[in-house]
């Protein structure tokens, strides 16, 4: 019987999914003292959010696949893995519905100044909150998506059942697939900002893409924007974002990601009655917890039959693992 080691915990319902190709064992079922001490005996990891260097990946030999839970996988490095006979995984689907009503609800939380309101309830006695309350009706105004992708899209179609004008800036997106979300598609990231009311950030961190959002772009923005990201912290400039909080530029921002993560306790964005952070917990539904789990051990299970997994990161490892496979 094969051995999975999960960094997370698997919940009681996705257990059963393993068997009887596989057992699970390390901290995801019972953890001990040490956090990977049962890592070394892995033939599949499902992964989260720690990092797989070639380091890692040498201290399990027989590892096989490393299934991660989740869209994100900078924190695998594909290119030892394939090194090593190790196929790489995702599950792109799985947060889909729950980040997308994840930003929806902070873009919502923001423009309607949630955070001050309480605030001003708990702290301030005088009975005129209405009329110093100023929130941002949503209806007619303009969303801009820098990304439209899945999470992206689902976010647009919310949107526009609020009667948000939507625009967004992807160079990988056809404009026949935004005509039909009824998406208008800018000529470049500047003029997306330029006409914004509320932009929001829906693409993965990479060289080119980490600051996208710094000094300039945030100068870019139109004056009394809202940020939202729930994407990767690495997008954004955090020194320079606060410096447009600070200075009035922007009317607040609503963050699932920061960087670094988790947000220390003293960070200036916390204190601030502009700003909503959420510990990236965008696609922890119940829902969305058990779709990414379980398709994550979907794509573990095939390769440890030998079926190619759906969602492979890196294809051509796949022949060097079917030989280890073989030589089991």
């Amino acid at each position: 019987m094969f051995k999975v080691w999960s960094e997370r915990h698997i919940l009681p319902d996705c257990i059963g999914l393993l068997a009887p190709l596989a057992e699970p064992i390390g901290p995801g079922v019972a953890t001990p003292d040490d956090f990977l001490s049962a890592f070394p005996q892995a033939d599949g990891v499902l992964a989260g959010g720690m990092r797989y260097t070639a380091e890692a990946m040498d201290r399990a030999p027989n590892l096989l696949i490393i299934s991660r839970m989740g869209i994100g996988y900078e924190a695998v490095d594909i290119p030892a893995a394939t090194k090593r006979g190790i196929a790489v995984s995702y599950t792109p689907d799985g947060p889909t519905i729950s980040t997308a009503e994840h930003a929806v609800a902070l873009i919502f939380a923001v423009a309607k100044d949630l955070k001050k309101a309480e605030h001003s309830l708990r702290r301030d006695r005088r009975p005129d909150h209405y009329g110093r309350h100023s929130a941002l009706e949503l209806f007619a105004s303009r969303l801009g998506l820098v990304g439209l992708g899945r999470i992206g899209s689902r976010v647009a179609a919310a949107m526009r059942g609020v009667g948000m004008k939507v625009s967004a800036f992807d160079p990988f997106v056809t404009a026949e697939h935004a005509e039909e979300l009824g998406v208008d598609m800018a000529s470049s990231l500047e003029a997306l900002l330029a006409e914004a009311d509320v932009v929001s950030l829906h693409l993965p961190l990479s060289a080119d893409t980490r600051h996208l959002i710094d000094a300039e772009t945030l100068g870019q923005m139109k004056k009394g924007a809202i940020l939202v990201n729930v994407s990767r912290g690495g997008l954004v400039d955090e020194a320079a974002l606060l410096a447009a909080l600070e200075s009035g530029r922007l009317r607040g921002a609503g963050l699932d990601v920061t960087d670094p993560e988790p947000a220390p306790a003293d960070h200036p964005l916390l204190q601030r009655n502009d700003v909503i952070v959420t510990p990236h917990v965008g696609s922890a539904s119940a829902a969305g917890k058990r779709r990414i789990l379980s398709g994550a051990i979907h794509h573990l299970k095939q390769a440890l039959r030998g079926e190619r997994p759906d969602q492979l990161l890196n294809p051509e490892v796949w022949p060097r693992v079917l030989e280890r496979l073989a030589a089991r």
